[in-house]
């Protein structure tokens, strides 16, 4: 499902964000990247889900080496993707349910489906009552449920979450882990970006440790996490 062999990035000003990467995640997993502020966990992402190239080394994703995708076949890779931010990236212009149907419609499902899967979304994250409110008078935590919702709603086979739990209380943060570990016990590989050591202890699933960029340590469970 990702395989990283050796990867760099650097960004202007000979930064290294990510230095010789090598890591193998298998279809159906579920993983936790962690990390100090500034590690490297969110230009990981970035780099799986093709916002960001490798500057060496392969990343693989899909089958597809994400140095050689061509760009125009990149919104087609990114169709099996799903991506929660950590600031939700809402639209608030727009209806809760307008806002989880955006995927679909920007990939032409039609109109009957779309309904058919916004409110099957919308009702896995406890948030259809709230399908026809505008997302800002949602609160914070409510938002981020839109946007799993809305990464979800086109059934991807992989799902990205940047410290999804960052701006939530903890009884909400466990309902949101609850969601991810559901989503993956249905087949889906989950790749969670966090800080929260106390949500890893709690899945008890496998870890990668970044520092400065490197991989300091892979963990198979929260039982092995470093002191």
């Amino acid at each position: 499902m990702i395989e990283f062999n050796h990867v760099f990035k650097r960004y202007p000003g000979e930064y290294d964000a990510l230095k010789n990467v090598s890591f193998k995640i298998e279809r159906g997993e579920m993983v936790f990247v962690t990390g100090h502020s500034g590690a490297g966990k969110t230009t990981l992402l970035k780099l799986i889900s093709l916002i960001e190239r490798p500057t060496r080394g392969q990343a693989v994703v899909n089958g597809k080496n994400l140095g050689k995708l061509a760009v125009r076949r990149v919104p087609y890779f990114r169709r099996d993707l799903g991506i929660v931010f950590q600031n939700y990236k809402l639209l608030f212009d727009r209806s809760v349910y307008d806002n989880v149907a955006l995927p679909l419609l920007v990939t032409g499902v039609e109109s009957r489906e779309v309904g058919k899967r916004v409110r099957a979304a919308l009702d896995k994250v406890g948030l259809l009552p709230k399908e026809r409110l505008n997302p800002i008078v949602l609160s914070g935590g409510e938002q981020q449920r839109v946007g799993i919702a809305r990464a979800i709603v086109h059934r991807p086979s992989l799902l990205l979450a940047d410290e999804p739990t960052g701006n939530v209380d903890i009884v909400l943060a466990e309902e949101i882990l609850d969601l991810f570990l559901d989503f993956n016990h249905h087949g889906v590989t989950v790749l969670i970006a966090t800080h929260d050591q106390r949500l890893i202890t709690r899945a008890r699933k496998r870890m990668l440790v970044l520092k400065h960029g490197e991989i300091a340590h892979d963990s198979p469970s929260a039982a092995g996490t470093p002191q």
